[in-house]
Order: C-alpha cells, then structure tokens, then sequence
C-alpha cells in the first residue's frame, strides 16, 4: 500500500513538473525582490502593492504596505511586538492555528516565519509566511496550499522563500533605531567599572596600611 501511494505521488510529481510555471526575478522596490511566477498580477492600491500569481504547486502572494506615518520603532523588543501583533491579525483573519513561529534573518534585517493551518471547508489549507518589517515599509511573503500537497510543495516553496533579497543598503537600523544589545547600559556599566576600581583600590590602600602598621609595631 505505501509502494502504491508513494508511486502515485510520484506520478503527481512529474506531472506538476511538466505543467511548472518558471519563476523569476521581480522587483517589490528598489530595495527588495522576489522570484515569481512569470504570468503574475499587480494590484496597486493606497499604500499598498500586491503581487500574485499560481505556482505549478503553490499559490503565491507578496504584499508591500507602507510605513510612511508610522513612528520609528525605538528597540528590538518594538519589533518583536510588531511581529507578534501581525501574527495575531493573521490568525484572527483566518481562525486557524499558527505554526513554527520563528526569527529568521533574510540580507542584514531581522524577519518572522510562520506557518498558519485552517479548514477552509473544502479541506486543510496551509499558508508559509515571511514577514519584514521597515521604517518604511512592511514586506509579507506568502505562499498557500492545500494539506494533500505537503510533500509535493518542498521545492517550490523553497525556490520561492529563498529567493528573497534586499539591499545591502537596508540595516537594523532601518527597523529600530536602539541596536545596542539588550542589557547593562553604557552609563551602568561605567558605574560598575568604575566602582569596581574604586574597590580595588581601597582594598589595596588598607591592605598597605595594615602592613606599614604591623612593621612599625
């Protein structure tokens, strides 16, 4: 039985090889691009770009929102609340169950996947996310499909995700302003550096004293 179903899969493999749209390079902006389906579509509304198109496997969507009014997130744990907020809008969205929620870090900025299972009433649907966010804009990749394709996908998914590039120009920075690692601050650390010494040094004073003391007795 498991010599059929692995042989009927195989026979799903091909034939979806066969049928496969290439995918190529697209430019989201002059800062981020994305290998899509050559036969996609672009919808440009109010501050927002989506780009969409059918994979021999998969559905593919790519979202550019803008963060122009947004103010500045001041430290990492900013960003890690707006991550956690875009996830549970998602989810709301869909009433399905997030999955494999992790950091990730695609060019020099910081980004969040994740996965999101729902029964959209015909059969599970999975959705692969990668989400970055900027001063300026937030990126949402996305890819979709349906549970029955879950060993087939692997490639296509792949090629997709890591496809992702942004600019060498884009920085932490360009997501929070503070990107001191989290901790002791620099005035904290004088302090402890600098009471440390002043300890030091009175040791050593009595310590001296007590000698001079002991040899004058």
């Amino acid at each position: 039985m498991k010599k059929i179903a692995l042989f009927i899969l195989g026979i799903m493999a091909f034939s979806f090889a066969a049928s496969a749209q290439e995918l190529k390079p697209i430019k989201i902006d002059s800062v981020v691009s994305v290998n899509l389906p050559v036969e996609h579509e672009v919808k440009d509304t109010l501050g927002q770009k989506i780009y969409s198109g059918s994979g021999s496997l998969g559905y593919m969507v790519v979202i550019r929102s803008s963060n122009g009014n947004n103010k500045p997130l001041e430290k990492e744990k900013d960003l890690n609340n707006v991550f956690k907020e875009y996830i549970k809008k998602v989810q709301g969205q869909s009433s399905g169950s997030v999955l494999n929620a992790r950091d990730t870090t695609i060019g020099n900025l910081k980004a969040r996947i994740f996965a999101l299972e729902a029964d959209n009433g015909s059969g599970v649907e999975l959705r692969d996310f990668a989400v970055i966010y900027t001063k300026d804009a937030t990126y949402t990749f996305e890819y979709m499909y349906p549970e029955s394709r879950k060993d087939l996908v692997k490639a296509e998914n792949k090629a997709f995700f890591s496809s992702i590039k942004t600019s060498e120009a884009l920085q932490r920075t360009d997501q929070y302003v503070n990107t001191e690692p989290s901790g002791v601050s620099q005035t904290g650390k004088i302090a402890i550096y600098g009471g440390g010494a002043l300890l030091l040094g009175l040791i050593a004073f009595f310590v001296f004293r007590k000698r001079e003391q002991t040899a004058l007795s």
